[in-house]
């Protein structure tokens, strides 16, 4: 599988960001953050890029950052995630049939990925999910998330449109599950709420029981 370099380099922002916090906070993470779980799960959860006071100081996804508060309690309720989170790298927490990716593995400035920070990192991606022998859901958190997995299937935008709650069949065996992402900013304002966001993960926790 194709993972990028600790020191990766194929993008100079993001390069220059992950530099200038490695000199303010020598302590965080501050590289392309790994996938979390198993590479033989059934599902693979795909968000946008590490927040930078999250998984780009934790080194985990979702880690320390605001989404993960509404992820991880929630896989854990429905039984895809086992014991407690704490923000941490370290708080014993194991998936179940779950991985989780992002699809740009470096902190962004401003949490806002360009076009050309996305296809330098697709290709990441594309090796992940071809790796993922038994995958049979992707959720996808968000519209830049979804439109990176129809690109890696060589998909339509226009005819599979984003759209919260949404299924798409990717092919015979494969489904995407569309939900807004869970960010400090669509929580607070409602957009997503921790009931809708539990309402997709149930439905997924149930789908896999089926497989």
């Amino acid at each position: 599988m194709i993972t990028p370099n600790k020191n990766c380099l194929l993008c100079t922002r993001l390069k220059n960001y992950r530099n200038k916090y490695k000199k303010l906070k020598p302590k965080w993470h501050n590289s392309p953050v790994e996938s979390f779980g198993s590479i033989n799960s059934k599902l693979l959860i795909v968000g946008l890029a590490p927040g930078l006071q999250g998984a780009n100081k934790t080194g985990r996804p979702f880690t320390g950052d605001y989404a993960g508060n509404t992820l991880f309690p929630t896989l854990i309720k429905n039984k895809l995630a086992l014991g407690s989170y704490k923000e941490i790298y370290n708080d014993g927490l194991k998936l179940n049939n779950t991985r989780i990716t992002n699809s740009v593995r470096c902190v962004p400035p401003q949490n806002k990925p360009n076009n050309i920070e996305r296809i330098n990192c697709r290709k990441f991606l594309i090796s992940e999910i071809h790796n993922m022998k038994k995958l049979k859901i992707i959720l996808a958190l968000g519209l830049i998330a979804h439109e990176e997995v129809l690109k890696v299937f060589n998909l339509q935008l226009s005819l599979n449109k984003f759209k919260h709650g949404k299924i798409h069949n990717i092919n015979e065996n494969l489904l995407m599950f569309n939900s807004y992402h869970c960010s400090r900013y669509n929580i607070n304002t409602k957009r997503l709420t921790p009931e809708m966001f539990n309402i997709i993960i149930k439905s997924i926790s149930n789908r896999l029981q089926l497989f």
